[in-house]
């Protein structure tokens, strides 16, 4: 059995500790050159199937743990980021021209690029955090397969031809008249 009989709360079924420790120990096993009849034999599990999944399941856990704080550090880091730049976005910019600010109608002039500089980092930011949780959906590619295939097809018969296979598919430019002369 590898899930318990307890939901835990989200709906899913949490893994069994004694399940756990019993994958954890297989993998032990594993690492020191155990084969998985050996395993199982060794566990009293039914099968080599079941010796091989729980080696599986102790190293997703193994792999997880560790990419799930590297994910919470860089999202700590992006949330780090975003508070700088939005003190940036809240200081007040003004135009220097020759060291000197630049006065407009009896006020300093408002320099409005570091704000946009700002928003454009903080949408790079948040794009950022779109990727590392997995919130943006997949792209989807169109891929013509006949006519690759076609292509393909084309090219391996003018490699296998080597002579002068080109001739049959002669470009004509429209607007050139008979002689060739473009402006004919």
């Amino acid at each position: 059995m590898t899930v318990s009989d307890v939901r835990a709360g989200n709906g899913r079924y949490d893994r069994d500790p004694e399940v756990a420790r019993r994958d954890a120990e297989a993998c032990e096993l594993r690492a020191q050159g155990l084969t998985y009849q050996q395993i199982a034999d060794e566990l009293g599990l039914s099968s080599k199937g079941q010796a091989y999944e729980a080696v599986q399941r102790a190293l997703r856990d193994i792999v997880q743990e560790p990419a799930d704080e590297v994910r919470q550090l860089e999202l700590l880091r992006l949330d780090e980021l975003a508070r700088r730049a939005r003190t940036v976005m809240l200081a007040k910019h003004l135009v220097v021209d020759k060291g000197t600010v630049v006065i407009w109608e009896g006020a300093p002039l408002i320099d409005d690029a570091p704000v946009l500089q700002v928003i454009d980092r903080l949408l790079k930011i948040q794009e950022r955090r779109a990727r590392l949780l997995g919130l943006d959906a997949p792209q989807r590619v169109s891929v013509d397969a006949q006519q690759i295939g076609e292509d393909i097809m084309t090219l391996i018969a003018a490699l296998a031809g080597g002579d002068d296979e080109d001739d049959d598919h002669e470009l004509v430019d429209e607007d050139q008249g008979d002689d060739g002369d473009p402006d004919a």
